[in-house]
């Protein structure tokens, strides 16, 4: 069972970041365009809501299960174990914090430029903090 979450996991992830970097996009094309903040708009938000939930979810099933995750929580001396057990959860969770901000925040937005900006922004943090501790060396 184990194997199959950890393979689901780095399989969704490609999906995940492909859903943010898309969502990303369109609101910085939408922001710097002026369009109108279309449903259309906002289902390719609310997909990369979903995409980053479901990673996260999936995640925290694999933190509890692996042998590289909690269980190794206080071995801070060696980087790759201190990457999977603290940065990689804690970073990838205020990650998830960021998009659902950027998501709440533009639902309480008037005008579709301020959608559109508070989604590229927020998405975009969000997006950054996950790249930056993604597990290269385990990913591939």
């Amino acid at each position: 069972m184990y194997d199959f979450i950890q393979k689901f996991h780095s399989g969704w992830a490609y999906l995940a970041l492909l859903l943010l970097v898309f969502a990303v996009v369109v609101s910085a094309l939408g922001f710097f365009s002026k369009k109108e903040f279309t449903p259309a708009n906002r289902k390719i938000a609310l997909f990369g809501l979903i995409g980053a939930h479901v990673q996260l979810l999936v995640g925290l099933i694999l933190y509890f299960t692996s042998p590289l995750g909690f269980a190794q929580l206080g071995e801070m001396k060696e980087p790759a174990i201190r990457l999977t057990s603290l940065e990689h959860p804690l970073i990838n969770i205020i990650a998830i914090v960021l998009i659902t901000m950027g998501w709440s925040k533009h639902k309480k937005a008037l005008d579709s430029t301020s959608k559109f900006r508070l989604i590229a922004v927020f998405y975009g943090f969000g997006l950054l903090l996950i790249l930056s501790r993604i597990p290269w060396s385990l990913w591939f």
